[in-house]
Formats: structure tokens, sequence, C-alpha cells
């Protein structure tokens, strides 16, 4: 699947579909989503509680595979891929923004920052640096030797997205990135992406607040499994 310059997406899911075996019984969370985003793209997945969004979010995240069709992330078919496999190529190639920010409470935020990078085998000074030119792409150049209790929820939250920058990641996956914070707070987390994806950052977020999806470019909503609309947004 090419586009018309022949750039690659970064994000190719074809015919995907998911099913667990609850006992006897077979639920369908995904059935045959298929799409591509290429690299650049800022989409927004929304849809109700049941929907599969986040069946999907653990697909596109490399946490769980499909039961069947296929799922190419920046060119290799993860959809076969055993745990160890998958493991690597979530360190290597995504970057991940939780609602709950997911930082070592006694840690600093440089060595938050920096911990991808320790299990990549990045030897302590490139790491340091790497992670304190981070925090200053994020705002935080002065809070590097913070821990997590002296910042605010939205300082916590640019530590977060500097740890899943730090790796240079092909895509970072953003689940409900706003949900612990305030409506201002929110408002200069979303000016953040902002600023990272017109920087050329892949970004991918689910969310289930119309105000944050308005940020990106392009919506995707799934319901009952099934992707129901793609359009692009008045950013797109």
């Amino acid at each position: 699947m090419n586009s018309a310059n022949g750039a690659q997406p970064v994000i190719d899911m074809r015919d995907a579909t998911k099913t667990y075996e609850l006992g006897d019984v077979k639920v369908e969370a995904l059935r045959g989503v298929t799409f591509a985003i290429m690299p650049g793209e800022y989409v927004a997945i929304m849809g109700p509680s049941g929907s599969g969004k986040s069946t999907l979010m653990n697909l596109l995240g490399c946490l769980d595979r499909p039961t069947a069709g296929h799922y190419l992330l920046d060119g290799t078919d993860v959809s076969t891929l055993g745990d160890d496999a998958l493991a690597h190529i979530r360190l290597k190639k995504l970057g991940f923004v939780f609602q709950g920010f997911n930082l070592l409470a006694r840690t600093s935020a440089l060595k938050n920052v920096a911990l991808p990078l320790f299990y990549a085998g990045v030897g302590t000074r490139t790491r340091n640096d790497l992670a304190a030119r981070q925090l200053q792409e994020v705002g935080l150049g002065d809070r590097v030797d913070h821990k997590p209790s002296e910042l605010s929820g939205g300082q916590q939250q640019r530590v977060a997205i500097a740890r899943a920058l730090v790796n240079d990641p092909a895509v970072v996956l953003a689940d409900e990135p706003t949900g612990n914070l305030d409506s201002q707070t929110s408002e200069d987390i979303m000016g953040l992406f902002e600023t990272l994806n017109d920087g050329g950052r892949t970004i991918i977020m689910v969310t289930h607040d119309e105000d944050v999806a308005s940020h990106a470019k392009r919506i995707i909503r799934v319901r009952d499994g099934r992707i129901v609309d793609d359009q692009a947004t008045a950013r797109g």
C-alpha cells in the first residue's frame, strides 16, 4: 500500500480480527479492521465503551496479536511475532503515553525519561544527554532533577511524553493522555502534541473526548469491532 509519492504507511492494518474465548463463548472484539496511517499523521481513535478501541490500541502497541489478518508496523509484519520479538519492536518502534503517567515515583525526571534507553542498552552518558535534550523539547529543561511528587500533573505528563519520544519511535501511542488533567492543562498538553506533530512526529491517540480528538487531523471511529467512520478534521 503506497501513497502517490512512494511513502510506505507506518501503520498498515489489514482485515484484522480479534476473538476472545471466554469458556464456551466467543467474543469478537474486532471484526475485519483495515486502515493505514502514513508517517507524520496525527490520528484520534474514538468509540464508546466496548467498541473495540482498547483492543485495537493493544494491537497497535504490539501488546497483543490479531486472531486473523495482518498488522505491519513500519514495514514489519508483527502479526506472527513471538513475545520476545514483540517486546523488541515495542522498545524500538513505539513510544507510549498513558493517562496515569506511569512514572517511577522515587526517580528524577531525567532518569524516568532515560529508562527506555537503559533497556535498549545505551550507555549512561549518552542516555542522560538524550533524556536531557528531550526534556528540553517538552519545556522541562529546568526540571531534570525533580521527582514526580515535585511536579504538577501537567509537568508529569510532559515527562511521560519525553520518555515516549526519547528512543525516536516511529509512532507515539497516547491512551487518554489528558484523562487525569484539568481543562487548561489538557489544552497545554494538546498544544504540545500539535507542536510535536508539526515537527514530523506520528501520533495516534485513543480518547473518548471530542474536544481532545478535535486537535488531531483525522478521527477513526470504532463501534462493535468495526470502523464506522474515518474522516479528516478541520485541522487535517
